[in-house]
Order: C-alpha cells, then structure tokens, then sequence
C-alpha cells in the first residue's frame, strides 16, 4: 500500500494561485485512482476532483471545473492540484487521497483507503 504526503499549502490573497502536490511511496502508484477532498471547519468534507489511475479521465466537484485542475505524472509518483482565482469559499484542509481502481474513477470519499494528512489552504487578505 502506498502512503500519501501533501504539500503547496499556504496563505493565498483572493484571486490568487497555488498548486497542491501529492507524494506517494510504493512502486504501485500508477494502479491507484487519485482524488483530492477538502474540509473547511464545521463542515462536511467535499469532493474536489479525481483522476483516473493512467491520468486519462478527470472529474471535478461542483463548480469547480475552470478554477481547478488536477493532474498526474506517474513516473514521480505525484498528483497536482492547480488552483486559480481563488476565494475565501476555498478556505480548508486539502487532502489526497487514492484507491487501486483500474479505468474508472472514484468520487466518493468512502471509495479511498489511503488518504494524506492534508495541507492549510488559507485565502484571506
């Protein structure tokens, strides 16, 4: 089983940029469907978006499409989260998460058996 390690958080101003990152350990990562999921205090945690294990399919939460991007280079064993233009709104605990599905994506945070820590995203002036 792989383990999981974000990073790229940080305090951001409204309208601003930042690119998450995922690290994986193992020699298995290219099996694992990816997904990113935040939680901003008192609430749920939200589904951001999911990559297909090869990288060729993406799905983002609602709303988000256009302002963020998730990608994946397998032979780093790292996912990206690309943000822009971002909110107050966006404010929370970015984490990453992957389970070994092949050809499909998982949208589910009860789908994922290996989550991240998670990393601060702050926007605030």
């Amino acid at each position: 089983q792989i383990q999981l390690v974000e990073s790229g958080g940080g305090l951001v101003q409204p309208g601003g940029s930042l690119r998450l990152t995922c690290t994986a350990s193992g020699r298995t990562f290219s099996s694992y469907a990816m997904g990113w999921f935040r939680q901003a205090p008192g609430k749920e945690r939200e589904f951001v978006a999911a990559i297909s294990a090869s990288g060729h399919s993406t799905y983002y939460g609602d709303d988000l499409e256009g302002r963020f991007t998730i990608s994946r280079d397998n032979a780093k064993n790292t996912v990206y989260l690309e943000m822009k233009d971002l909110n107050r709104a966006d404010t929370a605990v970015y984490s990453c998460a992957g389970v070994i599905i092949q050809y499909s994506l998982a949208l589910h945070d009860y789908e994922y058996d290996t989550w991240g820590r998670g990393t601060q995203v702050t926007v605030s002036s």
